[in-house]
């Protein structure tokens, strides 16, 4: 299991900061992770969690390794995983 999860420094809702959790091994992984953690499905983003700060001690605990933001969009990029942002083309 290679669950990562990055420093809570995004601003997000309700004040709080917010980190990303990735999984560099599969989608799956990834979503049984982010339930046993508590994180619903709706905080899934093309190919990562959003996990407020209060939640971010726990998913360490339960065995996600702390790395830099860098560090998971490398990890993504190396495992085929990362998802791009689509964005509107203009006419």
């Amino acid at each position: 299991m290679s669950i990562l999860i990055d420093p809570p420094a995004w601003p997000g809702p309700r004040g709080l900061l917010w980190s990303h959790l990735v999984s560099d091994v599969s989608y799956a992984e990834l979503h049984a992770f982010a339930r046993r953690l508590g994180v619903p499905q709706r905080g899934f983003d093309r190919d990562h969690y959003d996990v407020p700060e209060t939640l971010h001690a726990r998913a360490v605990e339960l065995g996600a390794l702390e790395v830099s933001s860098r560090t998971i969009v490398a990890r993504l990029h190396a495992s085929g995983l990362r998802r791009r942002k689509v964005g509107r083309i203009l006419v």
